[in-house]
């Protein structure tokens, strides 16, 4: 059986920081600055509670309001360690279960929406790192099955990413968790931006690990 999740993620890159403002106040504040700017990771809900039914959980879901997805990376600026987190809302997509486990899902991002809170730092992201115009959306799908676990908690996701026009095997450290007729799903995968073909650029003033994650939480109910 195979089984496909498409998970948009706004993987990647790169990174243009406003050079001004580490002329101001300095490459430590601007650090520190951005560093309470960082998004947190995403986690399960306290509502998802413990138990999960998963025979319970067979049908199909649709992905909702309240998912996001993004990415997380590290700049150093001048010496100083900056965590940058982009995200978007704009998650669409549906998920099907059966016998317990996930057989079928898409889910799609739209990476023309990734967002930080530096409007330069996103036009490059856009613009350069991923080229939105040509690849608009990026997928995660899941190339083994998946059986649900019975408790909320981790569940291994492994499957193809696609950012930017190229495919990658990837594993995904997943969580899930459940509260009545609605399902969470957050995950982190691990990546290099070269593997997609984006270069972390280096400017100077600032550059950008080679390295990052992407981030992901799904917000789903079921299809009525």
């Amino acid at each position: 059986m195979r089984t496909r999740t498409t998970v948009l993620l706004g993987v990647g890159a790169a990174v243009v920081v406003l050079g001004g403002a580490a002329v101001v106040f300095g490459p430590g504040l601007y650090a520190d600055w951005s560093e309470d700017r960082a998004a947190a990771a995403p986690t399960l809900d306290a509502r998802t509670g413990s138990t999960l039914d998963a025979a319970g959980l067979d049908g199909t879901w649709d992905v909702g309001a309240g998912s996001f997805a993004g990415y997380r990376l590290d700049e150093i600026l001048r010496g100083e360690d900056v965590t940058v987190t982009g995200r978007t809302e704009d998650v669409t997509g549906s998920v099907t279960l059966a016998d317990g486990s996930l057989t079928d899902a898409e889910v799609v991002v739209d990476m023309t929406t990734v967002a930080t809170d530096v409007p330069n730092r996103d036009a490059y992201f856009r613009d350069t790192a991923i080229q939105v115009a040509e690849h608009p959306t990026a997928t995660f799908v899941l190339t083994e099955p998946v059986e649900v676990p019975d408790a909320a908690g981790a569940v291994e996701l492994t499957g193809d990413l696609t950012v930017r026009g190229v495919t990658q095997p990837v594993t995904v450290d997943a969580q899930i968790g459940a509260e009545g007729d609605d399902v969470q799903v957050v995950g982190e995968v691990p990546i290099t931006f070269a593997d997609f073909g984006v270069e972390a650029p280096s400017l100077g003033f600032v550059e950008v690990e080679e390295t990052g994650s992407v981030e992901f939480s799904l917000a789903l109910a079921r299809a009525s």
